[in-house]
């Protein structure tokens, strides 16, 4: 999500997946070849594990 301060843009992380808290770092990237209706779980070393409900 965008957000400006004065001229400047900050961008927060709404996927929860971000290192650098509570700013957005990019690793939302990371979600773009998920499959619809599969849940996942992502892990600390990067990886993520599908998750079945």
């Amino acid at each position: 999500m965008e957000v400006k301060v004065g001229n400047d843009s900050k961008w927060i992380c709404m996927c929860g997946l971000s290192q650098n808290q509570p700013f957005c770092d990019g690793a939302h990237k990371k979600t773009l070849n998920e499959e619809d209706g599969k849940v996942y779980k992502y892990n600390t070393d990067g990886t993520r594990t599908e998750i079945q409900i």
